[in-house]
């Protein structure tokens, strides 16, 4: 695999001498280039065969790489602070300790550079051998710095290797989920965690920001794969795993608060749900919305947007849109006026003919539990229910029908829909606005539920059953829908083929009681008139 840009990691050797590199031992010579600082130039064998062809050698080459420079770190003999160039280190006043630690510095930041790019290698065991070694890296610097970092927020924590790894996780080319699962493993440690999660809001920006907010299918994916496998503390005690210790000042150190984990993470998912998604995103991001994204959130609220968003795409989306805003609206005080004018619009003819009908009609009976809503907006939803049950399937009736019933049951006001009064003089002409999205100018507690006086004519008999309880009073505990919002024509039509036929079938209308009493007197008179 070629590198994206010439480095200086060439040994000047023959062709010849190259090809001999392949074969050399590189666990002897990564202990001559400890022992020795004259066989320092090795190091340049070693990093020829980081751009190898051969997926065997690259591994090898980074398993010496990962012995070679966690040593020199843990020695402490790389340069420290700002690096001159390779000329002005050579050429300046420094002594012959100081000209090595340069030189290993540059060899060190080659390395890194080919393994950042390693992250994109087209074979998956390269690509995790690479990243693993970074990330071995990254504790190395954290315990012994390489750089003069911010000692008042960040301590001594590598965040440029951290968001270089990042980076090239989040590819817009290539599916990294085997990848990014591998790196779940290293996100148990707190501070990792954290910066991973800085590192991911700065790239979404950056990236999304060059492609003017276009969908980006691949890239999107990954990053939703990415922040969907981090799993964050409840509890500040549980901050206890780090990568890199920090000691006496640990108290004071950003990713050892839960706080600032929560604000981080908030950040971190706003920032991606404010571009367009991939319609199939928006599904991904709402099941796990209300178990894995808000809880820890800051302001869950802010989420308003995105749901807003979410709701437009249609379908199953606008559903599940909905149910994140009832969280909201119940768990964390969020004023809109105009959900339930949202949920009406989405009962239409096909939510029951789509494969999320049972979800549906399971939330919207959980959105309409409330006793406390307007009787105008509850006769609104049984009214358009009732309208839409006369072309839906059985399957569909044999919940709308309890579901309309339990409606009635929790609002009694809702009783004049089924006891209408009327006069003989009284045009049939229904005054219910079918076309109208808003409930509350429906007219629907003018009108009545003539349709389920039609289903009372259905050709199913269950349906039929279920239509004729209208004409008797409503129990008071309501019908438990659970049981039939899975239920299929195939099931419906197997239970009525396996009703077993527990009861005689009667031969005749009056039971004969007299038949075989009295024998001296029937039965005799027979025998005589023979």
């Amino acid at each position: 695999m070629a590198p994206a840009k010439r480095r200086n990691v060439s040994s000047g050797k023959t062709p010849e001498q190259s090809v001999k590199t392949a074969k050399i031992d590189l666990n002897s010579n990564v202990e001559r280039i400890l022992e020795s600082r004259k066989r320092a130039n090795d190091v340049f064998d070693i990093l020829e065969l980081l751009q190898s062809d051969k997926e065997k050698d690259v591994i090898r080459a980074v398993d010496a790489c990962s012995k070679l420079f966690s040593t020199l770190l843990e020695k402490k003999e790389l340069f420290t602070g700002k690096l001159p160039g390779e000329e002005a280190a050579l050429s300046g006043g420094h002594s012959a300790e100081e000209k090595y630690r340069m030189f290993m510095r540059h060899r060190y930041n080659s390395c890194v550079e080919m393994l950042l790019e390693l992250i994109s290698h087209e074979v998956h065991n390269v690509k995790e051998s690479a990243m693993c070694c970074l990330l071995k890296f990254a504790a190395g610097e954290g315990q012994h710095p390489l750089e003069d970092l911010d000692w008042s927020e960040h301590y001594s924590f590598p965040r440029e290797l951290i968001l270089g790894v990042v980076e090239n996780l989040l590819s817009k080319t290539t599916n990294n989920s085997l990848l990014i699962s591998r790196l779940q493993e290293f996100l148990e440690m707190d501070d990792l965690r954290y910066y991973v999660m800085s590192s991911i809001r700065e790239n979404v920006g950056k990236v999304m920001d060059k492609s003017k907010g276009a969908v980006l299918p691949l890239y999107q994916f990954n990053v939703f794969t990415l922040m969907s496998n981090i799993t964050m503390p409840s509890k500040e005690s549980e901050l206890t795993n780090f990568m890199i210790k920090q000691e006496a000042k640990h108290e004071d150190w950003k990713a050892a608060k839960l706080n600032e984990h929560k604000r981080v993470f908030e950040r971190m998912w706003l920032g991606f749900l404010k571009y367009k998604l991939p319609n199939s995103m928006y599904k991904k991001v709402l099941v796990i919305l209300h178990d894995s994204i808000l809880p820890y959130m800051s302001k869950p609220t802010l989420m308003i947007d995105f749901l807003t968003a979410a709701y437009e795409v249609g379908g199953a989306i606008s559903l599940l849109a909905l149910n994140g805003l009832f969280v909201l609206i119940h768990q964390h005080n969020l004023d809109y006026p105009d959900f339930y004018k949202k949920l009406y619009n989405l009962l239409e003819p096909s939510v029951f003919h789509v494969k999320y009908r049972a979800r549906f009609f399971h939330l919207a009976n959980l959105f309409l539990s409330s006793s406390h809503l307007p009787v105008y907006l509850v006769a609104a939803f049984a009214k358009r229910l009732a309208r839409l049950a006369l072309t839906a399937p059985p399957t569909a009736l044999l919940i709308v029908l309890p579901f309309i019933y339990n409606l009635i049951r929790r609002h009694p006001s809702c009783r004049v829909l089924i006891h209408k009064p009327s006069t003989e003089d009284e045009p049939l002409e229904d005054p219910y606005l079918m076309d109208e999205e808003d409930p509350a100018q429906c007219r629907a507690l003018e009108s009545s539920l003539w349709e389920i006086k039609t289903l009372q004519k259905h050709y199913h008999p269950d349906v039929a059953k279920a239509a004729m309880l209208i004409n008797t009073p409503l129990s008071e505990q309501e019908e438990d829908i659970s049981e039939v919002l899975e239920i299929t024509a195939y099931e419906l039509m197997e239970r009525d083929l396996k009703q077993s036929q527990s009861k005689s079938v009667p031969l005749e209308f009056e039971t004969a009681t007299q038949l075989l009493k009295g024998g001296g007197d029937v039965l005799g008179q027979h025998f005589c008139l023979i």
